[in-house]
């Protein structure tokens, strides 16, 4: 057992003193009778009440000593553990093209692929997340870390028209690979969500699966939209307005990349299936990164704070009854 507080215990010292005011206090409380000699009452019976009459004095010192140990916070540290932490470095390369604001998602693509990738990193405490997204270009908006929290308020940032428009699918995921491929992890995992085909870039997207594969980086990939038609943003002269147009993903690519990488393709087609599909992939990615033994402390203060308490109330009810005529 070990003390949280140990200086606490010092106030065990003050018992002395107390100790010492009591056995002065019970001398002078005594009545003085002079007689020739005490021989006479030696042989007089004592009563149960002689032999207790200092046992409401230590029934006092027990509970204030409880009282000190529990301020002293005892803790029990011979109890040990094996802790198994589970992590991947994952990196989310999120589209961004002007695409992504198509209405068959509420409210839009790009907000609820924002809603449901931050649920999902807010679940994964251990793991290093970063974050890239494309358009016409790709660039790192958030390296990997694992202080989530500064990664979701980025993510908050994210919106369609911060680089040019078009898809470049291959360069949004040579990107991610280049943040990813020196991570501490053993699992490499990289979530790629799109709504469209490759249009634009410098890196197919076949190529950069290759490079991942050489890596040993496995890559997600989810195709963002609704099947047959969806209402997108179509700049008119009285401003933006939604058209119904058909909806084009390129699921041939995401399907090969998903293979080329032992990963696998989804097809999101509203906001409860992509949330299925987070789900899906967090249960896939767990590897053991450490397991050590550890000793865990415990609060140990509550017997003796229930002995404290019985201590006093012993001591109120045989002060109130048997014993209330002893001083």
């Amino acid at each position: 057992m070990v003390f949280a507080n140990p200086l606490y215990l010092l106030l065990l010292l003050c018992l002395i003193p107390a100790i010492i005011w009591y056995i002065l206090k019970h001398k002078k409380a005594q009545a003085a009778l002079q007689v020739s000699s005490t021989q006479a009452f030696a042989k007089l019976p004592k009563t149960y009440k002689y032999y207790l009459r200092h046992f409401l004095f230590i029934l006092r010192l027990g509970a204030i000593a409880c009282i000190i140990i529990v301020l002293a916070r005892p803790q029990a540290t011979d109890r040990w553990e094996n802790q198994t932490r589970e992590g991947v470095d994952i990196v989310v390369a999120l589209d961004i093209s002007s695409s992504m604001l198509a209405r068959d998602f509420k409210p839009d693509r790009i907000q609820a692929a924002k809603d449901v990738a931050s649920q999902f990193i807010s679940g994964r405490m251990d793991d290093n997340i970063g974050l890239v997204i494309f358009a016409g270009e790709s660039f790192t908006m958030c390296p990997m870390t694992t202080d989530h929290a500064v990664l979701l308020n980025l993510m908050k940032d994210v919106q369609c028209g911060m680089i040019a428009d078009m898809t470049a699918i291959g360069d949004g995921l040579a990107t991610a690979i280049n943040r990813i491929k020196d991570g501490p992890a053993k699992s490499k995992t990289i979530i790629l969500l799109t709504d469209g085909t490759n249009n634009a870039g410098d890196v197919s997207p076949l190529t950069a699966a290759q490079i991942a594969k050489s890596f040993g980086i496995r890559v997600y990939t989810i195709g963002v939209g609704t099947q047959g038609e969806a209402p997108y943003p179509v700049q008119t002269p009285y401003g933006v307005m939604y058209q119904n147009m058909p909806v084009e993903i390129d699921e041939t690519t995401l399907k090969t990349i998903a293979a080329e990488t032992d990963g696998k393709y989804f097809r999101a087609t509203n906001k409860g299936v992509l949330k299925n599909i987070f789900e899906e992939i967090d249960k896939l990615e767990k590897t053991k990164l450490s397991v050590k033994e550890f000793s865990r402390r415990e609060e140990n203060y509550l017997p003796w704070a229930i002995l404290a308490f019985a201590l006093l109330g012993i001591e109120i009810i045989l002060r109130n009854t048997v014993l209330r005529n002893i001083p």
